[in-house]
């Protein structure tokens, strides 16, 4: 999907997970009172982002996904709202929310959750030719509002991309819901309580999280989870890090590296990236992965290998993970291991070559080990960018079918 507009543009990540109960919101949206100012998702900022009727969305789709579907015009905003960071403190967070044009008062709602990012502008409120930007806009045309959170530290939002981080990722997903809900009663506009919730990549373990959160952990007062469609993660992310490392999956070195930077912030795996890095990447890798440098600039850096990147015992490390690593990643296993009560359909590609067609089997499996009804979808021989471009038509109607059932 995202081939012709950002060809570089590296989408295949970490899964995300994490207890939300400490984010409870008040059932009300009404914007503007002292207490919404101090609670997660309240909005700092609005500004239009964008205009468009049935046939210019069908427009900004054509090449990259099927615009048969499309029925509505939107209008898209630009939201920036308060959320908590990696520590659980407070920050803020971008996100793209979109309304369809037409006459619905209560609007079901679609919350899509981005792959992996490295350039903080290549988001869906930033970046018009971005494939999520592009995902949004298919889903709000068909009737339906659509939050598109940048996640934290991406986007305007403040400090640093917690790549993979449990707290930072649900919040600003549910928080992001939030804020969507008052964009919406500014509009004259109600958002209805079950979140049909789907994300690509790195998305595709939040959206099982996401689900998790609003379904198990009490999330929110008044978002109710009504569907899951997760597309190409990868669900098993020690499967997927030793992958890396052993230069089994496309752009290796590069995801290797964005999760280890990532991951030292937050919990400290290394004393000095002399002990992770070869030298000369070792001076320069931590400065690239600042959020300001595009996945181009990274690539033409550093080398897409793994054994030419990293050294022999971080390798080994990650491999046979011990200590904080494995403590980290153990959970991030288990994005599937529970029971939805809402339906559930995977989408993957059997040609993609970063995130292994096995991920989309091992959460399915664990789903049907805790009794929980889903399906498995194969679109085809498509690589990783190419699969969620044939899953998005596939799950609007999806989305449409589960809705038959609320």
């Amino acid at each position: 999907m995202t081939s012709r507009r950002t060809k570089t543009r590296i989408l295949a990540g970490t899964a995300v997970l994490g207890s939300v109960s400490a984010l409870v919101a008040p059932a009300s949206a009404a914007a503007g009172s002292r207490s919404e100012r101090a609670q997660g998702g309240a909005v700092v900022s609005v500004e239009q982002a964008a205009d468009l009727t049935a046939e210019e969305v069908s427009g900004e789709l054509r090449g990259e996904i099927d615009s048969s579907q499309v029925r509505y015009g939107v209008t898209a905003y630009r939201v920036t709202y308060r959320t908590t960071d990696s520590a659980g403190a407070p920050t803020t967070a971008s996100q793209l929310v979109v309304l369809p044009k037409n006459k619905a008062h209560h609007l079901s709602t679609v919350s899509w959750l981005h792959g992996t990012t490295v350039y903080r502008k290549d988001v869906a409120s930033e970046n018009p030719k971005s494939g999520d930007r592009l995902a949004a806009l298919l889903f709000a045309s068909t009737g339906r509002a659509v939050s598109a959170p940048d996640y934290v530290g991406l986007g305007s939002g403040e400090g640093f991309h917690p790549y993979g981080d449990p707290r930072a990722t649900v919040a600003a997903s549910v928080d992001g819901l939030r804020a969507a809900r008052t964009v919406a009663h500014r509009n004259g506009r109600e958002l209805k309580r079950k979140v049909q919730v789907s994300g690509f990549s790195q998305g595709g373990p939040a959206t099982m999280l996401v689900g998790r959160a609003l379904q198990q952990e009490g999330a929110d007062r008044y978002f109710r989870l009504g569907a899951l469609a997760p597309v190409s993660g990868p669900y098993n992310l020690s499967a997927f890090e030793a992958a890396a490392a052993d230069d089994k999956i496309a752009k290796s070195g590069i995801y290797l590296a964005y999760f280890a930077t990532a991951w030292n912030k937050m919990y400290s795996l290394y004393a000095s990236p002399g002990d992770v890095f070869r030298s000369p990447y070792d001076r320069k890798v931590e400065g690239l992965f600042d959020g300001y440098h595009t996945a181009e600039q990274i690539v033409s850096e550093l080398p897409a290998a793994s054994k030419d990147l990293f050294t022999e015992d971080f390798l080994n490390k990650v491999r046979k993970p011990e200590g904080v690593l494995k403590d980290k990643l153990r959970p991030l296993d288990n994005t599937c291991d529970w029971r939805p009560n809402v339906p559930v359909e995977i989408f993957h590609g059997r040609g993609d070559k970063d995130v292994d067609f096995s991920h989309a089997t091992y959460c399915a499996d664990q789903l049907t080990r805790n009794g929980a009804a889903r399906r498995l979808t194969d679109v085809g021989d498509y690589d990783h960018n190419g699969s969620v471009g044939q899953a998005l038509p596939r799950i609007v109607r999806f989305f449409d079918e589960s809705a038959k059932t609320d």
